[in-house]
């Protein structure tokens, strides 16, 4: 993994995802599952999967942003109910329990619409014994990875790898805490990280785009259910 400053060296999420699936090789032909966090990471995901002739999935995982600094966040909630908190941060900033409970609802009830809006009633691809690739577009605290992953781990897979174009140091840190391993681009090291500095078009994905991009997916794999 390379250590360097701020510079734009992807042309957009497809081009990371394809950069990405590179350095995830070993991975081919292993039955393996790629799991998107939505939104940012599914045009990423979406290569890596095509790449590693794997499943492919999302999971969803919504950063709990500060009352009055929504940039920032001090948790982070998944699909299962699973929630992680910065517990130096809620000590820190002085939130109080009711601060804390209020704000992680507001964002289990976007989680949970998300969660219908991209998989409906459809069943749960099945994890158990498999290698799990969680894939997002970049990790800036790593929190909402980390959310990811220990929801991921309940399902009991094999192993759980984090995939990411770009990382801060210090998220790389965190996850490598949750996760069996982490494969991450470029490694940023400066104090401040920006996921949209290592992108040279970067745009928010739209509910609408995940949606149609999970159904183009399920429409190749009926036409070929042999692939896997």
């Amino acid at each position: 993994m390379q250590v360097i400053t701020p510079k734009a060296i992807y042309e957009n999420r497809a081009d990371a995802g394809r950069q990405l699936a590179a350095k995830l090789k070993d991975y081919a032909g292993q039955a393996a599952v790629v799991l998107a966090i939505p939104n940012g990471g599914v045009p990423a995901a979406l290569q890596v999967a095509a790449s590693l002739n794997a499943d492919f999935d999302v999971v969803v995982s919504r950063k709990i942003p500060m009352p009055l600094n929504p940039e920032a966040g001090f948790g982070a909630i998944a699909d299962d109910g699973t929630m992680i908190l910065n517990e130096d941060i809620v000590k820190r900033t002085g939130l109080s329990p009711q601060q804390v409970e209020m704000e992680a609802n507001k964002v289990r009830a976007e989680v949970k619409r998300r969660t219908l809006l991209y998989k409906g009633n459809r069943s749960l691809v099945s994890l158990y014994g498999r290698t799990v690739i969680i894939v997002d577009d970049g990790l800036a605290s790593g929190v909402t990875m980390v959310a990811a992953v220990t929801s991921v781990r309940h399902r009991r897979p094999k192993e759980t790898i984090v995939a990411v174009p770009c990382a801060s140091a210090s998220a790389v840190v965190q996850v490598e805490k949750v996760a069996d391993k982490v494969v991450a681009g470029i490694i940023g090291d400066l104090p401040r990280f920006a996921v949209a500095d290592y992108y040279h078009h970067w745009v928010d994905v739209k509910d609408d785009q995940v949606i149609r991009a999970l159904s183009e997916w399920r429409m190749q794999r009926a036409v070929n259910p042999h692939t896997q």
